[in-house]
């Protein structure tokens, strides 16, 4: 017979009434629970538990008077849900994990207590940011994660391909121009350069077989699945082998990006900084940014949508 873990706080002083829950609730593992019991709603208890701890806690009323209170807090088990998913169903919470630098479209498939911990971050506060993004409603968000594979296929073509196509080519002339100006009084110009070329040289490539292969392969799946041409049979893999070269080369390009915002110092400009230097450090920030979401919608929403329908198939 399982114990209950009961807690009476009608017995208990005042001044000793949450301190005692708290230590009570931390000492709980994932998925233990604490059953309070109280003489009226201890809903101020929910909202400091939550302001204190983080979403990390699930809250069921048992008994709601109108005599006695009953409520069974839960700890969760924590560690389902990735970086990449959450960012996936509310993009908005991608802008807290941009702010501690928390990678969710490349390393995307950490928790965020594995990626907190790695970079010695406080998860609690993290979470507990999160879930503020919960309580108030944003009715411009774009639910890409509703959208069907081929229209988002097409939506990624025309919006982010289509981006680094018009911009990209001028990135690399400018770091070019800037290192043949100021690279004698500022030697990281040269990585800088160099690692442009190299993002230049494999989003080509990149961009070149996903929509020559990938993505038309996906629209047909998408058709497929809904009925729409006769019913594809995919061989086995034959969407996982390019997707996970989808996804390192992603990471690849994500890397060289990540080291020229280190070599700038987050693109902080020298004392003379020309205007061209001014613009190259304005588009590199632009296109990181703009690169973030566009991996994102690949790698968390597309291309998991697509290995699902590829196995219904």
């Amino acid at each position: 017979m399982l114990r209950q873990n009961t807690l009476d706080v009608t017995i208990l002083e005042p001044r000793q009434k949450h301190p005692t829950i708290f230590a009570r609730f931390d000492q709980l593992t994932e998925g233990e629970d604490l059953t309070i019991v109280n003489d009226h709603d201890p809903k101020p208890l929910y909202y400091q538990l939550l302001g204190e701890r983080g979403d990390i806690f699930t809250w069921e009323y048992l008994e709601q008077g109108p005599e006695w209170w009953r409520v069974r807090i839960a700890k969760k088990s924590t560690g389902s849900e990735t970086l990449g998913q959450i960012a996936a169903k509310d993009l908005r919470k991608a802008k807290i994990f941009k702010k501690y630098g928390l990678d969710f479209c490349c390393g995307g498939k950490k928790t965020v207590r594995q990626a907190c911990e790695e970079k010695g971050l406080d998860t609690t506060r993290i979470e507990r940011e999160l879930q503020q993004v919960d309580q108030v409603r944003d009715a411009g968000a774009i639910p890409y994660d509703q959208w069907d594979p081929a229209f988002l296929a097409d939506y990624i073509v025309n919006t982010h391909h289509a981006y680094v196509k018009k911009n990209l080519p001028d990135i690399l002339t400018y770091a070019q121009k800037v290192l043949r100006v100021h690279g004698s009084r500022h030697p990281e110009l040269l990585a800088l350069c160099q690692g442009v070329e190299q993002v230049a040289v494999e989003l080509t490539d990149h961009l070149e077989k996903e929509e020559n292969f990938l993505f038309p392969y996906i629209k047909t799946l998408s058709a497929a699945a809904k009925g729409n041409t006769p019913r594809v049979e995919p061989p086995a893999g034959a969407l996982a082998n390019p997707i996970h070269r989808m996804e390192i080369e992603h990471e690849s390009v994500g890397n060289y990006l990540a080291a020229i915002r280190t070599l700038t110092k987050d693109y902080t400009l020298p004392e003379d900084a020309c205007a061209t230097y001014t613009l190259l450090y304005g588009m590199l920030d632009e296109f990181e940014n703009d690169l973030h979401l566009h991996v994102h919608l690949e790698n968390n929403i597309l291309f998991p949508k697509a290995l699902e329908w590829e196995q219904q198939l």
